[in-house]
């Protein structure tokens, strides 16, 4: 079964995507994505 997820932006803390992930992965997923509020390629890490 996956899980959803959350990712937030590091710079200004907006929640911008959802996506799903395994659940047997123990690690935070990060990505680089853009931030539309702050308009700019930016990491977002999974919530807690």
């Amino acid at each position: 079964m996956r899980k959803k997820i959350i990712l937030i932006c590091e710079e200004c803390l907006s929640r911008n995507y959802t996506t799903y992930k395994n659940n047997d992965d123990k690690e935070r997923l990060e990505i680089k994505k853009y931030c539309k509020r702050c308009e700019k390629h930016t990491i977002h890490k999974e919530s807690k």
